[in-house]
C-alpha cells in the first residue's frame, strides 16, 4: 500500500467464497473506495452488499479499526492511508 492509497482487506470468512488480495485503492467516501476494491472481485460485492446496495446486516465494515454504524450512505470520507476491514459478523446463540 502507498501513503496516498486507502487499503481494503475483506476477511478470510469472506475471501473463502471468493478469493481478493488486500486491495489499494484511492480515497474517496467510503462507498467509492468499497466499490474499487470490490472492482478485483466482483462476485465479492454480492456478499457484502444487498440489493439496495446497502451493506448486509451480517457484515460489518470497520475504518481504522473503528466500527461503521452507517450501512446505505457510506458518504464517511476517507484519507489517504486509512485502512478498511470488511468481516463476515459472527451471529449465534
Amino acid at each position: 500500500m502507498t501513503a496516498a492509497t486507502v487499503c481494503v482487506e475483506f476477511a478470510a470468512s469472506l475471501r473463502r467464497h471468493v478469493n481478493c488480495a488486500p486491495q489499494s485503492v484511492a480515497p474517496g467516501s467510503l462507498r467509492a473506495v468499497l466499490e474499487a476494491a470490490l472492482a478485483a472481485a466482483p462476485e465479492l460485492a454480492h456478499y457484502v452488499f444487498d440489493d439496495q446496495r446497502a451493506v448486509r446486516k451480517h457484515v460489518a465494515v470497520f475504518v481504522n479499526q473503528q466500527m461503521v454504524r452507517e450501512r446505505i450512505h457510506l458518504d464517511q470520507l476517507l484519507s489517504p492511508g486509512d485502512r478498511v476491514l470488511v468481516i463476515q459478523a459472527l451471529t449465534g446463540g
